[in-house]
């Protein structure tokens, strides 16, 4: 799958984990709950998941001082288990998720196309942040 931008983002992150291992904690909502969050502030109380071609997902991401929260969804275009994910957000935007397995370890590589409303550095940050977020909870929880 393309991005259907040029100025699609990238960003990445070795994991300390077999792929198995990362897989798993990427895709079941009991876990996704516990990294999904790009700052402290915030947390992922729900998430839904049905890993599968055609199949949807939602995470519900929320201020914890409970001052807003939005669902971020959408639905699987091609899912090759331990290898790639991709999906087409709600917005229509497209996102792809490599994950190379290296023996002990694994690196998630994710590009997206960006929104319009924020900042390239914005949104490449907060993307960041919550692949960081997954690369701790991921080696923490082998």
């Amino acid at each position: 799958m393309e991005t259907t931008t040029r100025n699609a983002i990238t960003v990445e992150a070795t994991v300390k984990a077999p792929v198995e291992k990362v897989w798993e904690i990427w895709s079941e909502p009991k876990h996704i709950t516990q990294w999904c969050q790009a700052s402290d502030d915030w947390h992922a109380p729900h998430a839904e998941n049905d890993l599968q071609t055609n199949g949807k997902f939602k995470t519900t991401m929320a201020a914890k001082d409970g001052s807003m929260s939005f669902d971020f969804g959408g639905v699987y275009t091609n899912v090759e288990p331990y290898k790639l994910i991709e999906y087409a957000m709600e917005d229509g935007r497209k996102v792809k998720i490599a994950f190379e397995a290296n023996g002990a370890e694994t690196k998630v590589i994710e590009t997206f196309d960006p929104e319009d409303t924020n900042p390239i550095e914005m949104q490449r940050g907060g993307w960041q942040a919550i692949l960081d977020n997954f690369k701790k909870y991921a080696e923490v929880n082998l």
